[in-house]
């Protein structure tokens, strides 16, 4: 298997008011989007190239993100971290992973 084109952990994954996970993984690796749990269940998966991901108007660290018709809403870093340091890539990482990687950034 290939190495992840893009990874953000201790990511919030929900349903809108409903948290799925409060430290999941969010992975873009062989043209797929992955939503994981902290313990590395998988929540949902789907070509990047079927992904819609855009930036909700009301906050700056957060993504909406629509997989196979569901749409997640994830909680990633407001800055990306520094080399060795801990913490997810901001959401404008992921936008600009999803644009790289085929998918369809509304708005990001």
């Amino acid at each position: 298997m290939a190495e992840p084109e893009f990874t953000a952990t201790g990511v919030r994954i929900g349903r809108w008011l409903r948290s799925l996970t409060r430290a999941g993984q969010v992975l873009i690796r062989d043209g797929r989007l992955l939503l994981l749990t902290s313990y590395g269940t998988e929540i949902d998966s789907a070509p990047v190239h079927l992904v819609h991901a855009g930036r909700p108007w009301f906050v700056r660290d957060r993504a909406l993100a629509t997989v196979n018709g569901t749409r997640y809403l994830l909680t990633l870093g407001e800055r990306d971290p520094a080399p060795g340091e801990e913490g997810p890539p901001s959401a404008g990482s992921f936008f600009d992973a999803i644009r790289t990687a085929g998918g369809h950034a509304a708005r990001g």
